[in-house]
């Protein structure tokens, strides 16, 4: 007679159950500790509901088959083991997304026209299209959040701002978005193409909430002038206004009709 599973306990274990990685018998053990943890079941409903935003924003492309580019860079990252750790702070299926997206995303035809026509710009269009749905990614990965919307509290601003411009490598600044009616919740560090991105959290007094999304797009930190023209991108409800100014991205994600997007958009860009 076969012993009964262990009850698994370790955070990667809920992160397999939300994703349906684990055996039945295994399943059933960790169902067993969240029935009995009501603290862990919040959790995993966090996560449930963050995976589940993520598969709708990018319902089409999941529909797609998998670019054999894609499948290298998924087969390459599966044996970097050391790397598996970081990811999973983004939550199970969140991670393979986000890193499905950076990687492979900004190639797909379906977006190919819509890159050509924002024009030339200095940063070349798809990879500025690629930021605004990098913007929109993590908009839908951290907005849900209950317990954990961001590393750092709006209390800590001071530090958000010093510690963020340190990672990112430039001065940044924390627009001011109290007289449209939203106060600043704080904000986090992520990964994203070019190296380090900031996102800042804004909510307003119905529990809305909006992201700013910051980081580079030119290694080099120059490009030329003229380039800063918003572009929209939109996905279901979920929105994001985005530019580039000296190299650098900025984006606007909410779930916010066009034009109230764009009045914060136009306030975050006289701010920075």
């Amino acid at each position: 007679m076969k012993d009964a599973p262990t009850l698994l306990a370790g955070e990667a274990d809920l992160h397999a159950f939300v994703d349906g990685r684990l055996a039945p018998g295994e399943r059933a053990a960790v169902q067993a500790r969240l029935d009995a943890d009501p603290a862990a079941a919040a959790q995993v409903r966090e996560w449930q509901e963050q995976r589940e935003a993520l598969r709708s924003l990018h319902a089409g492309l999941l529909a797609d088959p998998v670019p054999p580019a894609l499948l290298a860079a998924a087969q390459q990252f599966d044996h970097r083991s050391s790397r598996l750790g970081r990811w999973q702070r983004w939550g199970g299926m969140a991670a393979s997304l986000v890193l499905a997206f950076g990687i492979g995303w900004g190639s797909h035809g379906q977006w190919r026209a819509q890159q050509e026509a924002a024009g030339s710009t200095g940063v070349p269009a798809r990879l500025a299209s690629t930021f605004g749905r990098e913007a929109m990614v993590a908009h839908a990965v951290f907005a849900p959040e209950v317990r954990h919307p961001v590393e750092v509290e709006a209390q800590q601003q001071e530090h958000l701002v010093q510690w963020l411009s340190k990672r990112l490598n430039r001065p940044l600044k924390v627009p001011n978005l109290g007289q449209q009616g939203y106060e600043l919740v704080g904000g986090r560090l992520l990964p994203g193409g070019k190296g380090a991105r900031a996102q800042f959290m804004y909510q307003n007094p119905r529990g809305e909430r909006i992201t700013v999304y910051v980081g580079a797009l030119d290694a080099n930190g120059a490009a030329p002038s003229g380039e800063a023209a918003f572009r929209f991108t939109s996905q279901g409800d979920l929105a994001t206004f985005y530019w580039v100014d000296d190299g650098f991205g900025y984006a606007l994600a909410g779930k916010l009709p066009r034009s109230t997007l764009l009045v914060l958009s136009e306030s975050v860009y006289r701010q920075l």
